[in-house]
């Protein structure tokens, strides 16, 4: 048996059918939306105002009768955005993999973390770990520096808590962290080695947007037995080409 939603939950629940009978019907009056989710109509009246307060739907010329607003377009171009970032991306990771033989990730700074959006495995990676969706460190891994560089000290400091190790070449102090970033931004990539997992190597380079603003990070990594300093030195100008020629993709540096 399935219970129904409760408290806040049916709240949300009810918010949310709410937008896709919006988008459904086109426009809608308070008495329809009621009818339609079997709620009185000052319950209905409720949950479309906190909607409205949101910009998530608006009232049309006919008052009283509401429409999706546009305050859902600005959701899904955060979506978009990111889908955009990925579908530019992909082939130049694909090749990157190839010509590296190594795994190739793409991260974005996603609150306090780094969410990573793309993958794509070499011919060196078997049976890499799959890190799409997944949260990571921003502190201790390449990507994670890589974004951290491009924020300004206030995002700095709303975005860096507390630094957790993980190894013992883990960053765990914030004037250790600063003086790395400050060193990513001169260099223009970031290296991580034994930093999150021993035995694990990346480096990373900032993607950049038409604005020349970092809004991903595209690595290289692989077991450290493997990409050891030397390798690195050799593929990090790879990646740097590669990270340039997504940022390139996505405007950066066209007049």
């Amino acid at each position: 048996m399935v219970n129904e939603p409760s408290g806040g939950v049916q709240s949300v629940d009810r918010a949310l059918t709410i937008l896709e009978i919006l988008a459904r019907v086109g426009e809608a009056g308070v008495t329809e939306i009621a009818g339609e989710l079997g709620v009185h109509k000052s319950t209905a009246f409720r949950l479309v105002s906190t909607l409205e307060s949101h910009r998530l739907v608006e009232q049309t010329t006919e008052r009283g009768r509401y429409r999706l607003g546009v305050g859902v377009l600005r959701l899904a171009g955060a979506t978009t955005a990111r889908l955009d970032l990925v579908q530019e991306a992909r082939p130049v990771c694909v090749q990157l993999a190839a010509d590296t033989g190594e795994t190739v990730n793409l991260a974005v700074l996603s609150d306090r973390s780094a969410l990573y959006l793309d993958q794509v495995a070499g011919s060196s990676a078997l049976q890499p770990h799959n890190w799409v969706g997944q949260h990571i460190p921003l502190h201790a891994t390449s990507n994670g520096k890589v974004l951290l560089s491009g924020l300004d000290d206030t995002r700095f400091k709303d975005t860096v808590g507390s630094l957790s190790s993980y190894t013992a070449k883990t960053i765990t102090t914030k004037p250790a962290l600063r003086e790395a970033l400050a060193e990513v931004r001169e260099q223009g990539y970031a290296v991580a080695v034994d930093e999150l997992e021993d035995g694990l190597a990346a480096a990373a380079a900032p993607v950049r947007n038409a604005h020349g603003d970092v809004v991903a990070s595209m690595s290289v990594s692989g077991p450290s037995f493997r990409l050891t300093e030397e390798r690195l030195a050799r593929v990090i100008p790879e990646l740097v080409a590669a990270a340039a020629e997504v940022s390139h993709r996505l405007g950066w540096g066209h007049r």
